[in-house]
């Protein structure tokens, strides 16, 4: 389940008088200056240890054992996953109900470790504010890509391919760039042209299927990635205005690099 989803939930989690959720938030992005080396390596370390020293010294057995099970858990998701590391993972984790949710986010989060009666959200409403619901939309040549997004998370994939022959947008759910690559070469000379001298026309039909997406979606921003002359003209086309621009082709482009040039 998307994070952004989960949030009413895990706002409302409690386990009464029993501390039994663990909540971590976990900076990693390589970016940033106190990352340069992996210390978040450290942080992760010194954070559950921390914890486990709390609750040895309360003496609370049935905690210590629970605790130490999804201690072990957590460390080792983060360890299996390093070489996929985003920019953060946020992990809430608990016997209570089963909850093991985990997130690896192309936005930032400031490191926290936290063993408490309910899953601590406070950073998480925060980049719900910051980061929103939005759409992403990628206008090519003969194709656009649209990603769905919220928190730097990516919720669904689909990709328009335009059709010459009825001038109508069809399009395919999570469309592998190898299938994107293949499917516009056999025939993007055939429509080069044409899709020049109608550009505006033809992205006009595309912008209403985003327009409709932003609102069956509860898209709050739509942004724009792709060649500058492209992005100008299917920004023009649009009724909305874009909360940004990115002029750059990343068509081929995993999802993940496509949400950090976004939300750079």
């Amino acid at each position: 389940m998307a994070l952004t989803n989960e949030l009413n939930y895990l706002k409302n989690l409690n386990c009464a008088d029993n501390e039994c959720v663990l909540s971590v938030y976990l900076n990693t992005d390589p970016a940033n200056q106190d990352q340069q080396k992996g210390e978040w390596k450290i942080r992760l370390k010194n954070g559950l240890k921390r914890i486990q020293e709390y609750l040895e010294a309360s003496g609370n057995e049935d905690q210590i054992k629970s605790y130490k099970r999804l201690k072990k858990k957590v460390d080792d998701e983060i360890q299996s996953n390093r070489t996929n590391l985003q920019k953060s993972v946020i992990i809430f984790a608990s016997d209570y109900d089963d909850l093991w949710s985990v997130h690896y986010l192309q936005v930032p989060v400031e490191t926290s470790f936290h063993w408490e009666s309910y899953a601590v959200t406070d950073q998480l409403e925060e980049l719900q504010r910051d980061y929103p619901r939005s759409g992403v939309i990628m206008p090519n040549l003969d194709e656009v890509r649209v990603l769905d997004t919220s928190l730097g998370e990516l919720h669904d994939e689909r990709t328009y391919m335009f059709d010459p022959g009825n001038e109508e947008w069809t399009f395919k759910e999570g469309l592998a760039s190898s299938d994107r690559i293949a499917s516009g070469a056999s025939h993007v000379d055939k429509i080069q042209q044409r899709f020049e001298e109608n550009r505006h026309r033809f992205y006009k039909k595309m912008a209403t299927n985003v327009e409709k997406l932003k609102k069956e979606r509860e898209w709050q921003e739509v942004h724009l990635v792709g060649e500058k002359d492209m992005i100008r003209t299917f920004e023009n086309s649009l009724n909305v205005k874009p909360a940004g621009m990115v002029g750059k082709n990343l068509n081929n482009a995993e999802p993940t690099k496509v949400l950090e040039e976004v939300f750079n």
